[in-house]
């Protein structure tokens, strides 16, 4: 671990990446608030999506959050151990926190009929105080779990992140927090923007 940490800080360009994506991912952070408050203000349509209405709905909040904190923790020890994952990782987020603001912006939604609330301590960070339900398009906890598959390096820990992401996105749906095509954009989506961010960064 120390060696890889040696070896990074002593590259300007990985030095630079990392303490630029750092900063940048701060400031991003700080600003996401005023975000999330200003599009729970619109109004948008009620999707018909049919698997949700097959579903009833549970608060399964509890079972949400152990699995992202774990899988999250888990990828930032990773992370810790070897640097180029948490600079892989942060940027690729980066990127596609700007992508979901876009999106988010450009097709407003209200939330799923039978909506049961997600509160969630650990993305209230971003969030603020306020209950947020209308950043839908697409799914967050989703898509932070499906860079850590993408991220990390290990067989057994991109298993782990696939099958973490397969959970989540099952649990998001019975508590009809997402849209169906919320879902399945996620990874759709982030797969490209990880292999752009890959190229840049090489």
């Amino acid at each position: 671990m120390r060696n890889n940490w040696k070896q990074t800080w002593n590259s300007s360009l990985l030095r630079a990446q990392l303490l630029v994506g750092t900063v940048l991912m701060t400031i991003i952070s700080c600003m996401l608030p005023s975000f999330f408050n200003l599009i729970q203000k619109r109004d948008g349509p009620v999707l018909n999506d049919w698997v949700l209405a097959a579903i009833p709905p549970h608060n399964v909040s509890v079972a949400i959050f152990m699995i992202i904190w774990g899988m999250g923790a888990y990828a930032l020890w990773r992370g810790i151990e070897k640097p180029t994952i948490y600079i892989n990782y942060l940027w690729t987020f980066i990127f596609v926190t700007i992508l979901r603001v876009l999106t988010i912006s450009l097709f407003p939604l209200n939330p799923p009929a039978g909506l049961i609330v997600l509160t969630d301590p650990l993305t209230g960070v971003f969030y603020g105080r306020s209950t947020i339900t209308k950043d839908l398009f697409f799914s967050g906890h989703t898509s932070i779990l499906f860079l850590s598959f993408l991220c990390l390096e290990r067989r057994g820990d991109k298993i782990l992140a696939l099958v973490a992401t397969f959970i989540v996105a099952c649990l998001l749906l019975i508590q009809h927090v997402h849209y169906t095509i919320d879902i399945i954009a996620a990874p759709i989506i982030i797969y490209p923007v990880y292999k752009l961010v890959r190229y840049l960064l090489n």
